[in-house]
């Protein structure tokens, strides 16, 4: 079993950045990482997805441009560099380990999840 701790979020206004980590543990060789978001009331949404050594990298659409995902796998952390923050940004972000998932992945792919860091954007 994978277990995740997210830090880093926090509030920011509109424009601003900020940069997320995730730290792992356990076995994480050879997973997917990837990070999903939640706003009160809406259905949890992909954010990004990576596996480096498959060379696997997939943004979604409301993010392409502006989030980069990343990771470390020496030190077995991932990353979410957020720019140019929105007020839709907002919401409880989660990181998620997988042993395999499609293209597009899902969320249901995932089954391994960290408690979340609270981002809030303000206007």
């Amino acid at each position: 079993q994978v277990q995740l701790v997210e830090s880093g979020g926090g509030s920011v206004q509109a424009g601003g950045s900020l940069r997320l980590s995730c730290v792992a543990s356990g076995y994480t060789y050879n997973y997917y990482m990837g990070w999903f978001r939640q706003a009160p009331g809406k259905e949890r949404e992909g954010v990004a997805v990576i596996m480096s050594s498959d060379n696997y990298l997939y943004y979604f659409d409301s993010v392409k441009g502006r989030f980069t995902i990343s990771q470390d796998n020496a030190k077995k952390t991932l990353y979410l560099q957020m720019n140019s923050l929105k007020p839709e940004d907002t919401a409880m972000y989660y990181c998620a380990a997988a042993g395999y998932v499609g293209y597009p992945p899902r969320a249901g792919s995932f089954n391994s999840w960290g408690q979340g860091t609270q981002v809030t954007v303000s206007s």
